[in-house]
């Protein structure tokens, strides 16, 4: 039976530069309605997107740097750790190590951490992605975020997080928003300004079967990180 996917309008953020998204988030952002057979005012029967959920960001600078970290839409925000303010945003000590330090209170810190939610905001998002056995999941991770530019440590800590989430069913289907994406869904703002960027979001959806119609995604080069690294990841799951 023929599916299709259409646009996303539901998200939720977190964010560990993360996404997300994006992304990026990497941490993230997936914005994804996953449009399949049934019966709907246009004859199909949508699913949205439950939000974005655990992007986080991490900063790596070449020496120790006083940063700030803005998100251009905070009114969306759900949660966050450190709490997000809405004026200042983060400002933290980044060590060229990853580690922070929260300005505010001094308390030592990995990355830091949001979701959100947005609506109304629509992608063109095509009828691509992967189509994963749940025994595959964990190597096709490894594989797909290496590509996609995480550190092996930063991989580690979204297969863990995920893994058992997408291990609770036989298939699933997986797509990772664009930076585009990601960008439009929450804007990320940083000073001093990176030089490299890597946002991660990854959507998914569990599936008894495998779709048969799906395009394989195709993934952009690996990026390289230069100077002053800032990377997020992030995941949403498609509901019903």
């Amino acid at each position: 039976m023929k599916r299709t996917l259409s646009v996303g309008v539901r998200i939720a953020i977190g964010l560990g530069v993360g996404l997300t998204v994006a992304l990026v988030a990497v941490g993230a952002i997936a914005i994804y309605n996953n449009v399949q057979n049934g019966s709907h005012a246009d004859g199909v029967e949508t699913y949205t997107d439950e939000g974005l959920k655990k992007p986080i960001i991490y900063l790596y600078p070449t020496t120790d740097t006083n940063a700030t970290v803005k998100l251009g839409k905070p009114e969306n925000i759900t949660v966050s750790y450190p709490a997000y303010d809405a004026n200042t945003g983060w400002q933290v000590l980044a060590k060229p190590s990853g580690e922070l330090t929260d300005l505010s209170n001094g308390r030592g810190l990995y990355a830091l951490y949001y979701e959100s939610s947005l609506f109304d905001e629509e992608f063109n998002v095509e009828a691509d992605g992967f189509v994963v056995k749940r025994e595959d999941t964990a190597s096709f991770l490894e594989d797909k975020l290496a590509k996609l530019g995480l550190s092996d440590c930063e991989a580690e800590e979204f297969i863990v997080y995920w893994l058992p989430r997408l291990n609770e069913h036989e298939y699933n289907y997986i797509r990772f928003a664009t930076m585009d994406e990601v960008n439009q869904a929450m804007p990320l703002d940083i000073n001093p300004k990176p030089d490299t960027t890597i946002r991660v979001l990854m959507a998914y959806k569990g599936l008894d079967q495998p779709l048969d119609n799906i395009t394989e995604q195709q993934l952009p080069a690996t990026p390289t990180r230069t100077g002053f690294a800032v990377v997020e990841w992030g995941d949403s799951e498609i509901v019903d």
